[in-house]
């Protein structure tokens, strides 16, 4: 199963993706993917229900938040009611060890986004706060990604031991589905796509060239 984990709608500040646009689009094209991940810029979207979207265009629509620490910019899969009130999503100086530690306790996943990246990426801050702890997993297929931001982040996995996630970081139609991740087992909903993570049942893929 292909899943992008990182796109975003007009939910977030600087989204321009209605949610039906991205399964419209993704049908038209006959992109790959199963379906996508709205990580909206420091929320949860709670109330929003996509599943008769989903139903519709045949697609699994999940939802997670993308947050910001110290070291950049995090994507958060398996949010809870109880995990929001664990700390701000909308502040944008949380301790990414408080992150972690909260997600972990409440059945999530935290996992830094577009590492390589400057000033909102992991790789820049290591050596100022040195390497985290915790992180177990990183996104090395950023469909925003320039230059050599991928090649950045792939090197810090490598080095530090990661597993690698894919997601386009979608802000407009055309861009989703650049990047995904390959799951070895179906993934229905948030839980199952925590366990599959938590399983490294998985691996990352882009499909930037094609696109």
């Amino acid at each position: 199963m292909l899943l992008d984990l990182h796109a975003h709608s007009v939910k977030s500040d600087d989204g321009r993706a209605k949610v039906a646009n991205y399964c419209q689009w993704i049908k038209a094209k006959e992109l790959p993917i199963d379906g996508f991940v709205l990580t909206e810029h420091r929320q949860f979207d709670d109330e929003s229900d996509y599943s008769d979207i989903g139903a519709k265009f045949g697609l699994t629509i999940l939802k997670g938040s993308e947050v910001e620490t110290e070291y950049g910019h995090v994507l958060v899969f398996g949010v809870t009611e109880p995990l929001t009130r664990e700390f701000d999503f909308a502040s944008i100086h949380l301790p990414l060890a408080q992150v972690i530690e909260a997600s972990e306790r409440h059945g999530a996943v935290a996992i830094p986004c577009h590492p390589g990246r400057p000033r909102v990426g992991m790789a820049a801050h290591i050596d100022e706060f040195g390497v985290p702890v915790g992180v177990r997993i990183v996104e090395v297929y950023n469909g925003g990604s320039r230059d050599d931001e991928d090649a950045i982040a792939q090197a810090m996995a490598t080095e530090l031991g990661y597993r690698g996630i894919g997601g386009s970081d979608a802000h407009i139609v055309s861009h989703i589905g650049r990047c995904a991740t390959r799951f070895s087992q179906q993934v229905n909903n948030e839980t199952e796509l925590v366990e599959a993570l938590k399983a490294g049942e998985f691996e990352a893929v882009t499909f930037r060239e094609a696109s």
